[in-house]
């Protein structure tokens, strides 16, 4: 039983990493036009506050036989730190001091989380304060990938949703998940069996609209990049509404006589 714990958690560590580095492709476009663009980072410091909690969580002296959970999301913190930097630096002036903002937030309620289960809990209390903290977010992460799925049922087309960042969703989420049993641990095992059904989820729609090009949905989303969620769908359709908007007002001159 040990052996297989810890072969899902080293699995579950390879395929958590495919899934952190994943963005890479969105980042290189990002430093290349040397601008954010449409793109957000909420997805990014969320990600980053799950895997600090999650890595809070996996310690020795908060959580046993969790050392794995850890590793990855300590890994995963670090990497989602660069992809926030990143944005800072390329954001527009007014998205920068609301994404700092956000990341103050952030860090302050990893910061309190910490604090409270170190300094104010002790053993069992520590760790179930410390596991809801870390399954609350590991669920909300898992969960950016619905606005994708309403997207490619709307437009029949799975453009917007890569099948490998969906396939390790799913094995990611079902690694962790087997490994959360295995260890006898609902906060590692609840999060992750949500992520590995909706990442079973994008796999069937994947199939059901593989050989849809979707080349209505070009016309009607004109959506740059969908890596787990992080395009400004609503910002998009409003700039069309607009765009609409101001055809229908550029009325000609002959048109108003």
């Amino acid at each position: 039983m040990e052996i297989a714990h810890f072969l899902f958690g080293v699995f579950g560590n390879v395929t958590a990493l495919f899934l952190f580095l994943a963005p890479t492709i969105t980042f290189r476009r990002i430093i290349r036009s040397k601008s954010t663009e449409l793109f957000s980072g909420i997805p990014y410091v969320m990600t980053m506050l799950n895997c600090l909690l999650s890595a809070w969580y996996g310690m020795p002296f908060v959580s046993k036989n969790n050392l794995l959970v850890s590793t990855i999301n300590g890994t995963g913190a670090v990497i989602e730190m660069v992809y926030v930097l990143t944005f800072i630096i390329y954001a527009t002036k007014k998205d920068r001091v609301k994404f700092i903002g956000l990341l103050t937030l952030v860090l302050t309620t990893f910061g309190g989380v910490a604090f409270v289960s170190l300094v104010l809990l002790h053993g069992k209390s520590r760790e179930i304060f410390s596991g809801f903290a870390a399954a609350i977010f590991s669920i909300i992460m898992y969960g950016s990938p619905l606005s994708i799925m309403r997207t490619v049922i709307k437009t029949k087309s799975v453009e917007f949703m890569p099948f490998f960042l969906s396939l390790f969703v799913f094995l990611c989420g079902t690694s962790w998940f087997v490994f959360g049993l295995l260890g006898a641990d609902l906060f590692v095992a609840v999060p992750n069996g949500v992520g590995c059904g909706l990442g079973a989820l994008q796999l069937i729609l994947y199939f059901i609209y593989r050989n849809n090009k979707g080349g209505e949905a070009k016309k009607s989303i004109p959506v740059h990049s969908m890596q787990m969620g992080i395009a400004k769908l609503h910002q998009q359709k409003k700039q069309l509404d607009a765009d609409k908007v101001s055809s229908v007002n550029k009325v000609s001159p002959v048109d108003k006589v």
